[in-house]
């Protein structure tokens, strides 16, 4: 019998999550907490974590993270695994991310796996497709050796078959988790960021060159002259890793630009961290949300969620999230690096407001089935096939071996 295995609730698994998490600043942590959150509020316990650090970081974490892992530190992951051995937990969930884990590709992470004596579910963040080799090996790997695969979309589901070889039917699709929010339009939050009398375009998250904002600095004089009361804004402060190694020059080779462009107090950049409070704030003093992404294979954007459970006008660059998410008449996409097309987007969306209209519905509409207490459900539902499944593998073993 494994350690612990006589106290595991089938109804209400125990979960420990390895991911980062706050008050590290990046999104898979802001994740992790809104799903661990969501989920003890659905059971009515207090799950634990192990928060993936960066060598030398040194964060105060909340007492339900248990431990920690040092990225680059091998010898790190397996007291790691040890810790989740000698812990209460049912099952473990593995936020993954390519970066967050050592080793080449998060190889590192495989043998964390292997150690440990618990069913281990894992939610894939990114699918790359055509993958080089050694992302090919890694993450076959990690699929074969979890015992349930989770991702964030029906594309990601399916580049998982078609270039990785995994069964489709072993992966779980639990869309990204968003708040619970009506659909409010009115001056309240305008004023609050002094926004009043504007049409608000607006963006969030941390910034960084992926982001495309520089498609969107080059589109908005084509806009603003015709919709002269339009304001643009992008709330987030820059990613801290892209601070650490750049500095603020892409921030102010936007500002710049702008400068450049004469758009004045039309463009907007709040340099400051948002927690998720503060996004749905921003997003509900928003009339359109644009997202020119440059990853044509970005799997999710936790952002992009929000702006849709928000019932915000959506635009996005062709990438793999924003088609499945905006499909059927829930947004708009564009192709990337291409300022002509963005503005025609805009523009055709404030020139009619019947198309807004539509675009606002049908995205809250199809916001609902994201809203976090649904996704704790779901994530529920694999966990507690997940641990039956190892339990019924035990209780075999156990009648098998008394014969």
């Amino acid at each position: 019998m494994l350690p612990g295995s006589s106290r595991r609730s089938a109804v209400h698994p125990r979960v420990l999550f390895v991911s980062s998490y706050p008050p590290r600043q990046c999104g898979i942590a802001t994740f992790t907490e809104d799903v661990r959150d969501a989920y003890d509020a659905l059971t009515g316990m207090t799950s634990t974590v192990i928060a993936m650090d960066e060598q030398g970081s040194a964060r105060l974490y909340p007492e339900f993270v248990v431990g920690s892992i040092r990225r680059d530190d091998a010898a790190s992951y397996a007291y790691a695994a040890r810790l989740v051995n000698s812990s209460d937990a049912d099952v473990v969930n593995i936020q993954h991310e390519y970066g967050l884990f050592g080793g080449e590709r998060g190889e590192y992470l495989l043998e964390f796996i292997r150690a440990v004596h618990r069913p281990v579910v894992v939610t894939l963040h990114t699918t790359v497709p055509n993958p080089d080799d050694a992302t090919l090996r890694v993450t076959r790997e990690l699929c074969r050796l979890a015992d349930v695969v989770i991702v964030l979309t029906n594309a990601s589901r399916s580049i998982l078959a078609r270039d990785y070889g995994v069964d489709p039917t072993t992966v779980h699709v639990i869309m990204h988790g968003v708040p619970d929010v009506s659909p409010y339009h009115g001056q309240f939050f305008k004023q609050l960021h002094g926004l009043e009398d504007r049409t608000v375009i607006s963006t969030f998250g941390l910034l960084s060159r992926g982001k495309g904002i520089e498609s969107l600095v080059e589109a908005l004089p084509a806009v603003i002259e015709r919709h002269p009361e339009v304001t643009y804004v992008l709330w987030g402060e820059t990613h801290p890793e892209v601070r650490r190694a750049d500095g603020e020059r892409y921030r102010d080779s936007l500002q710049a630009r702008a400068a450049e462009l004469s758009l004045g107090d039309r463009f907007r950049l709040v340099n400051r961290y948002m927690p998720d409070e503060d996004v749905v704030g921003a997003l509900l003093a928003t009339d359109l949300y644009v997202s020119p992404s440059l990853d044509p294979h970005q799997a999710v954007s936790g952002t992009l969620s929000y702006a849709v459970a928000c019932g915000r006008a959506v635009i996005a660059t062709e990438y793999q999230y924003a088609k499945e998410l905006l499909g059927d008449g829930r947004g708009i996409t564009v192709p990337f690096r291409d300022p002509q097309s963005l503005a025609a987007a805009m523009l055709a969306v404030l020139d009619d407001p019947g198309l807004r209209a539509s675009l606002e519905s049908s995205a809250y509409a199809f916001g609902r089935d994201m809203v976090w207490p649904k996704i704790a459900t779901a994530y529920r539902g694999v966990f507690v096939d997940a641990l039956s499944e190892q339990l019924g593998a035990l209780s075999q073993a156990h009648s098998t071996s008394r014969r």
